[in-house]
């Protein structure tokens, strides 16, 4: 099969360094994928009709299979979904899959899934005329915004904005905005398809099955039977052979799709065009042409001029999502200068020529498949690099690193921008190496979250509180008693008077005795039990100072002298506060480092306990990520 043509203008580049890239552009009916050999050289392509097989990691296995390709490090989707986070559960198919699992599954080093017309929105600078039909007139104004729609098996919406020198889509859902007829035939169609929806948007009017409703309700207008035989194929042939029925049926369509476009035009002002995409509109051919799109397209009021302006395009390419999904995944593997995302993967590449030729082989190995970086033990890095281990580790301290720990570290962090992994949600059904991968993945993300956005000035004074305290008492219910005796643990060391609570009780016995000079640590994650709430309050009137280690904007956070606040995403089904336990336990060793520190060195600044404090932050994410690399397998295998 063959493609839209290439990018010319990388024509003349050299092959992949990390070998052939998967593209594939996956819709309710087909899943389309092909090969990127060298950027703009797309070959391979095949589809395959989404009813034939279980899962979309069943037809990347059979589409490798079928090209008899041997590995693929790098592959991206575009899939006529919404894509937020890493749950995919499409709308129009009943396919429903986790990106990270079906990436590990697969044995990708990316795997990138965005939704098609944000890509198909990407391929738009690089169209040629060749590669699009101008519908009416109008004259596309050089880097202003573009506007995308599509009638296939749903109704896509996406657009570009212009931002120096790239490109920004957007990502939208505009097909489901509310239908709104124009005319007296259009009031008939919203009549007859709100019988089967209370709700009726432009997708189900302007989409590939709008077209068989529309017949529908024209036909019941003027008494026809509507055959078994009839869809949207049926009645496009149909009105092609001259039908008046279905010939009128088109013309709605068109007329529909055209005051739709018109609204999408106003709303991003897409003074840069707006364009066609989609299965649909290609095959009515000069039926569309000759329609009343153009027409209703402008038909704006006392914006009929404005409009007039605006060109409208069909995008006559083979497989643009291709050419899109493409310059996406280049962009995210590129990891752009200038950006704190790609400092790590910059210092690597500026270092590259002043490294010997092993550690330089390491480099390469980094750059082309992090992930085996981040995923891998050392003794297979080594192997992959074809290098000594402590070649490997010679190469993480030349960037600056401790060792591969916080080189895995920085590289996770470089790879997303802000932290390795996203929140995967635990399923039912899931596998022990999926739901572990999760727990652990997940934990790292937040521990990272944390980091970033943890407020120092606060440690800083809870950690003036502590070091300067006459007693301090830990106060923790249910779960975080338990954080509550740790803390305990650690601070009667240093030689402060100090004891944990658990009950309310003794909670509340304790406080009343308390006065100024002494500091309580409330322990909480949902910072609103009220019972603890007035035992603090208690504390607080006789002049002791309360630092609570909760989520932000909680009754107890307001209410504190000083207050953590270490928010994260916890896992629905589980009533266990399993992430939640793990950051407080870790804002205790935060905690406890500063002020050791502090009266180890009561003369010094604060800068070098705040530094101390980022280490340990650092120093436990990367043992939560040494865990992902080879520590859950060697436990798993011990197990058997």
């Amino acid at each position: 099969m063959s493609t839209g043509a290439p990018n010319k203008s990388a024509a003349g580049a050299g092959q992949h360094a990390d070998g052939p890239r998967l593209l594939a552009d996956i819709g309710g009916t087909n899943a389309r994928f092909a090969l990127e050999t060298r950027p703009g050289e797309i070959g391979q392509v095949r589809v395959y009709p989404c009813a034939d097989y279980p899962g979309v990691a069943d037809v990347i296995q059979q589409y490798l299979k079928d090209t008899k390709i041997g590995r693929v490090n790098h592959a991206a989707i575009a899939i006529a979904n919404p894509v937020d986070g890493d749950q995919v559960r499409m709308t129009n198919h009943d396919w429903t899959f986790s990106i990270e699992a079906t990436r590990r599954a697969l044995g990708f080093d990316t795997l990138l899934v965005v939704n098609d017309f944000t890509a198909l929105a990407m391929a738009l600078p690089g169209l040629t005329d060749a590669q699009r039909t101008q519908v009416g007139g109008g004259q596309r104004r050089q880097n202003s915004v573009i506007g995308l729609l599509g009638p296939g098996t749903g109704l896509g919406v996406s657009g570009l904005i212009p931002a120096d020198d790239r490109w920004i889509a957007l990502g939208s859902e505009g097909g489901h905005a509310s239908f709104a007829p124009q005319d007296e035939r259009e009031d008939l169609v919203l009549q007859h398809v709100r019988k089967k929806w209370p709700h009726v948007s432009f997708e189900r009017v302007c989409a590939g099955p709008g077209i068989e409703l529309i017949y529908g309700a024209l036909a019941a207008r003027d008494k026809k039977k509507v055959g078994a035989d009839i869809n949207t194929a049926e009645i496009v042939k149909r009105a092609h052979d001259g039908d008046a029925l279905a010939a009128e049926t088109v013309e709605c369509f068109c007329g529909i799709l055209g005051s739709f476009a018109g609204n999408i035009a106003m709303t991003l002002g897409s003074l840069g065009g707006i364009y066609i995409g989609g299965g649909v509109v290609p095959r009515l051919g000069e039926l569309f042409m000759r329609s009343s799109f153009r027409q209703r397209f402008e038909a704006k009021g006392r914006f009929d001029a404005y409009l007039a302006n605006v060109p409208t395009y069909v995008i006559t390419a083979e497989y643009p999502a291709f050419l899109g999904v493409s310059a996406i995944l280049a962009e995210q593997l590129s990891n752009r200068a200038g950006g704190g995302s790609s400092a790590v993967f910059e210092r690597i590449r500026q270092m590259r020529d002043a490294l010997t030729p092993a550690e330089r082989r390491v480099a390469d190995l980094a750059l082309n498949h992090p992930r085996s970086i981040i995923n891998d033990p050392i003794v297979d890095i080594a192997r992959k690099a074809d290098v000594s281990q402590p070649t490997v580790i010679r190469f993480c301290r030349s960037l600056g690193c401790q060792g591969l720990s916080d080189f895995k570290l920085k590289l996770a962090t470089g790879l997303t921008g802000t932290i390795p992994v996203s929140h995967s949600q635990v399923h039912l059904g899931d596998t022990a190496t999926d739901f572990g991968a999760k727990v652990l993945d997940n934990t790292v993300s937040a521990i990272l979250q944390l980091r970033e956005h943890l407020n120092f000035e606060q440690v800083e004074q809870a950690i003036t509180l502590l070091n300067g305290a006459r007693r301090i008492e830990f106060y923790g219910l249910g779960n975080s008693h338990i954080v509550a005796q740790d803390a305990h643990y650690k601070f009667f060391r240093f030689g402060i008077p100090t004891i944990a609570y658990g009950d309310l009780y003794m909670q509340a016995a304790s406080a009343a005795l308390l006065g100024k000079g002494d500091v309580i640590v409330a322990v909480s994650k949902s910072g609103r039990a009220p019972e603890l709430l007035r035992v603090l309050d208690v504390a607080m009137q006789a002049g002791a100072k309360v630092i609570a280690i909760t989520s932000s904007n909680t009754p107890l956070a307001k209410r504190a002298t000083v207050a953590l606040e270490t928010d994260h995403i916890e896992m629905r089904e589980s009533q266990l506060s399993m992430i939640s336990r793990i950051l407080h336990l870790l804002m205790i060793d935060v905690l406890a480092v500063g002020v050791a520190i502090r009266r180890a060195s009561p003369e010094g600044d604060l800068s070098n306990a705040v530094e101390k404090v980022r280490e340990q932050a650092d120093d436990d994410a990367s043992a939560v990520l040494d865990w992902l690399s080879h520590g859950a397998s060697s436990s798993a295998r011990a197990s058997d």
